[in-house]
């Protein structure tokens, strides 16, 4: 993203600046009604009630989630995993590829795969709204062929800034994964490794060769 891109008024934003602040994504993500810097959350989701279409708010621009079989099947796979550690580990919920949360102010982000601990809930009871405004200790992406770098390292800043302890990238292309424990702090995964739930999910693990194996 430019420096001029980040102080230009959305009235005077080019086709340039919208590509630059949602990462030079495809042209075909990002949503042209409402007008670029003037989406809300009301607009997330009136889009979804409308054309069933999940997108998130990024600097007043919808973006499209990506969708595919493949991602959507290791998501579940994911979840199904979290799901079961927290039968034994009522640590928190789990939400899947329509778990919209409220990041930051003006930002929408829908992880494919989120927990949250109960610490973060008041009284344990969830929000009735559609966007919740909750941090997720982990966020879990499952990489598409349409994101960029440019477009997960922004996300990535926004879910630490916003107090996130766990970030994984999913790779399915190359069945790896690098999980964050920080911006700045990772490790990459390849066959033989494991994910680890760290200091959010005391001994939770899954194995990378479990996850992708039978696919």
């Amino acid at each position: 993203m430019t420096t001029t891109s980040l102080v230009v008024p959305a009235e005077q934003w080019t086709a340039a600046d919208v590509h630059a602040r949602v990462g030079g994504i495809p042209l075909d993500r990002i949503r042209t009604f409402p007008a670029p810097g003037t989406a809300t959350e009301a607009d997330v989701l009136e889009t979804e009630a409308r054309s069933d279409r999940i997108c998130e708010l990024v600097d007043g621009i919808l973006v499209e989630k990506p969708r595919g079989s493949y991602e959507s099947l290791l998501a579940v796979k994911i979840i199904h995993a979290l799901c079961s550690y927290l039968e034994s580990n009522n640590l928190g919920v789990v939400l899947g590829e329509a778990g919209m949360l409220k990041l930051l102010p003006g930002q929408v982000r829908v992880p494919d795969v989120c927990l949250i601990r109960w610490e973060r809930i008041p009284g344990r009871q969830l929000p009735q709204e559609r966007i919740y405004t909750l941090v997720p200790d982990l966020a879990v992406e499952v990489l598409s062929p349409g994101n960029t770098e440019a477009e997960m390292r922004r996300k990535l800043h926004e879910y630490f800034s916003a107090g996130s302890r766990l970030v994984w990238y999913i790779a399915p292309e190359t069945r790896t994964a690098r999980a964050y424990t920080a911006e700045d702090q990772w490790q990459d995964l390849g066959p033989g490794d494991s994910l680890s739930g760290g200091d959010v999910l005391p001994g939770f693990a899954l194995s990378l060769d479990k996850l992708f194996g039978d696919l």
